[in-house]
């Protein structure tokens, strides 16, 4: 008996869980009731006298009475929701914390204000920044608070609100001059007012950019440089039945690396990570940087895919969309990579073999990038590449056929439907339009690979409920999206286990309860296939097995 590296399997290193009910993801074995484990790998998935081949030990009993399915698979989000439970959680929405605390959801601008006053009288530190993320002003008749809403909070200590778009960021005047931004700042993105002087709304990273440099490594997404963000991030994935999940905007910097070499290798860290390199923040090395990293790679830390952000924010209307544009009739979005520079920015990382994930909200930012796309495949052909489009929102079915065409995958953000549904539907982009958003079902149905996500932090990471929002597509408030576009529950799950698996490039090791691959199970309670949809949003995770070992979520 041997493993894959010929490297003899002994009868008494096996161990083996019993479970009521074992869902593989496997099509020719979907489902079981014992897995056998050796080395961290799954070894035979069956009945009980399948694994008699392999030992004659006596079943771990653990997890008789629960129900097994394959270690969740985050495949966007990113390891700054570890880093943010250090700031002020402002968000319109309940959310729960790595300590399992559970904040309330703000309903007004008043009650922002009031939990940020609160915040700032328990600073000690009469220098160090209030620093906020969550808020979101499409929820109060968009509008946001300027400079001059949070001087009332302070007029010493800078304040700096991050959107839980993370595309926006709202300021007070401190901030405002310790980053030097004033009426004669030239940079995209600084909304002047009729005075002016900037009103302290900046949209996306070039303006923020001065405001990173004041704050240091509070609201970064750079939070592998944090060991404490890595810890906390570990902790809600796993919180949530996830095994793999991504950073999908890393630096890839030496401290930043060794971070995760060093906590991924603790026994004790719950989840494999799957940095992505971003270069529109870290420009150099290109792809050696990125090749150079994925020498390194371990079971447990797996790098290699890389990451470009074309557009911004749908509700922060920092996405480019196409004809007839925004609902309300605010003007289109920014570019952050012109397109006439896309083929150029992506050609070195794609002839290098690597992965893209390119960030498309808007449906002229798709365009753009699936015309690039066909160039880079016609200049430097290349077979099963998976370039993926992140979030692809206002996809229609042309867009999706064009993109099953040229071999690529989507990861959809369902979790929009559910927080910002209403407000597409009435603000951002009207009926026609929000009815046919994160459009899992026509991708399904074209045979286009897909996955979901929650972007966790701009949304819950979840992908229980995730699955649910792609299931049910039902908003805040309970208006059905695109009833005809719902996903059949099967196909949710399928999409954030091994269609997530697939669009990372790791199939081959993770998404199916499959014999060779890791393994990782996600441990329930009940059976996601039969209880009633609703149910499926709230389902409670009992815990985890990652490489075989048990990991308790805390009752």
């Amino acid at each position: 008996m041997t493993d894959r590296d010929n490297k003899a399997v002994s009868r008494s290193d096996v161990r083996v869980f019993a479970a009521r009910k074992i869902l593989t993801m496997n099509p020719a074995q979907p489902v079981a009731t014992h897995v056998a484990v050796c080395d961290g790998k799954i070894l035979a998935v069956g009945g009980l006298d399948d694994m008699r081949r392999w030992t004659d030990a006596a079943p771990d009993e653990t997890l008789r009475d629960k129900v097994l399915m394959p270690g969740l698979v985050e495949g966007h989000c990113h390891l700054m929701e570890g880093a943010m439970w250090d700031a002020v959680y402002v968000g319109y929405y309940d959310r729960r914390g790595p300590d399992g605390y559970l904040w309330e959801g703000l309903k007004t601008p008043a009650a922002v204000i009031d939990r940020l006053r609160e915040a700032e009288r328990k600073l000690t530190d009469n220098h160090k920044p209030l620093l906020a993320w969550g808020y979101d002003p499409i929820f109060f008749e968009d509008t946001p608070l300027v400079a001059r809403d949070l001087d009332t909070i302070s007029i010493t200590r800078p304040i700096a609100i991050l959107h839980a778009s993370v595309h926006l960021m709202n300021v007070n005047t401190p901030m405002l001059e310790l980053a030097g931004i004033d009426g004669d700042t030239d940079v995209e993105g600084v909304v002047m007012g009729a005075d002016g002087e900037p009103t302290g709304e900046l949209q996306e990273f070039a303006a923020m950019f001065p405001v990173y440099r004041v704050i240091g490594e509070g609201l970064s997404i750079a939070a592998s440089e944090s060991p404490r963000a890595i810890w906390n991030f570990g902790r809600v994935a796993q919180l949530a039945g996830v095994t793999t999940a991504t950073d999908l905007v890393n630096d890839l910097t030496e401290t930043g690396n060794a971070n995760l070499h060093e906590i991924t290798a603790d026994p004790a860290y719950p989840i494999r990570i799957v940095p992505a390199f971003a270069p529109q923040r870290c420009p150099e090395g290109g792809p050696e940087r990125v090749l150079n990293a994925r020498e390194g790679n371990t079971d447990k830390l797996h790098y290699g895919p890389v990451k470009f952000i074309v557009d911004g924010s749908i509700q922060g209307f920092t996405a480019r969309v196409r004809w007839p544009g925004y609902f309300n009739g605010k003007p289109n979005g920014l570019w952050l990579i012109p397109p006439s520079q896309l083929v150029d920015t992506f050609m070195p990382f794609h002839a290098a073999g690597l992965q893209l994930h390119i960030h498309t909200n808007g449906d002229e930012a798709t365009d753009v990038v699936l015309d690039a796309i066909e160039t880079l495949l016609a200049r430097h052909p290349r077979v099963d590449h998976r370039h993926t489009l992140q979030h692809c929102q206002m996809a229609d079915v042309a867009q999706l056929t064009r993109a099953q065409r040229l071999g690529m995958c989507v990861n959809f953000f369902a979790n929009h439907v559910y927080y910002w549904g209403d407000a597409h539907y009435q603000q951002t982009m009207g009926p026609d339009r929000a009815n046919r958003m994160d459009a899992a079902e026509i991708a399904r149905q074209l045979g286009l690979p897909f996955a979901l996500h929650s972007d966790a932090p701009i949304t819950q990471l979840n992908p229980l409920f995730t699955a649910w929002c792609a299931t049910k597509r039902e908003t805040s408030s309970g208006r059905i999206l695109g009833e005809s576009l719902r996903l059949p529950v099967a196909d949710a799950l399928r999409a954030v286990t091994l269609g997530a698996a697939f669009s990372l490039g790791m199939d081959h090791l993770i998404g199916s309860i499959e014999v060779g691959k890791y393994a990782d199970f996600a441990v329930l309670d009940a059976d996601p296939y039969e209880v009633p949809i609703d149910d499926l949003r709230q389902m409670p995770v009992w815990g985890t097995v990652l490489g075989g070992e048990v990991f308790r979520s805390p009752a």
